[in-house]
């Protein structure tokens, strides 16, 4: 099973961690807990009338874990490439991922270490499917982005992210697409 490590544990992340998990890949979410969500209130989330961003994190952090995805405190100090994927250090302990999503928002120093292209703009380069110039590490949200700094965007961001991995070990094209009889 492959190992995905997320780092940040805002929309961008908690979006990445569910699709990985729910469908089966081995995911660790390390977050500060500093996401801008604490600060905010969704009025303009596709599904959510009105909810305060702390209810929100809360609503999701419980779905994510609900789908086996690790969550957990703490700050990733390094990503370092290895031979077998990435290590990944946090609090002094390293932890091996094959796949790194990288949710930090305006935070772009981690992407910048492992060497990742970023733009004219000052923004880590990402492909249509959030994949950076560093293969199999992801960016997501408001560090591919100048502006568009919305919390449905970046969790759009961070599906597509993990979407993309899931196709890949599964060597084809993965679609996530539940049926009423699924939730049954």
């Amino acid at each position: 099973m492959a190992r995905v490590i997320v780092v940040g544990g805002g929309p961008a992340g908690l979006s990445a961690a569910l699709f990985a998990s729910k469908n089966g890949l081995d995911v660790h979410l390390f977050d500060t807990d500093k996401t801008w969500l604490h600060s905010a209130h969704l009025f303009n989330y596709l599904g959510i009338e009105s909810k305060d961003g702390d209810e929100f994190l809360e609503e999701a952090r419980e779905q994510v874990e609900g789908f086996g995805a690790d969550l957990n405190e703490g700050e990733v100090t390094g990503v370092e490439r290895t031979d077998e994927g990435f290590v990944v250090t946090v609090g002094g302990e390293t932890h091996e991922a094959d796949y790194v999503v990288l949710a930090t928002g305006t935070k772009r120093g981690l992407a910048e270490n492992l060497g990742c292209a970023f733009t004219d703009e000052d923004v880590v380069d990402v492909d249509v499917t959030m994949e950076t110039s560093v293969e199999n590490v992801y960016a997501t949200g408001a560090m591919v982005r100048t502006e568009e700094w919305q919390a449905i965007i970046s969790a759009g961001d961070g599906a597509a992210a993990a979407l993309n991995i899931l196709s890949k070990e599964k060597g084809e094209h993965f679609h996530d697409f539940d049926t009423p009889e699924d939730a049954a």
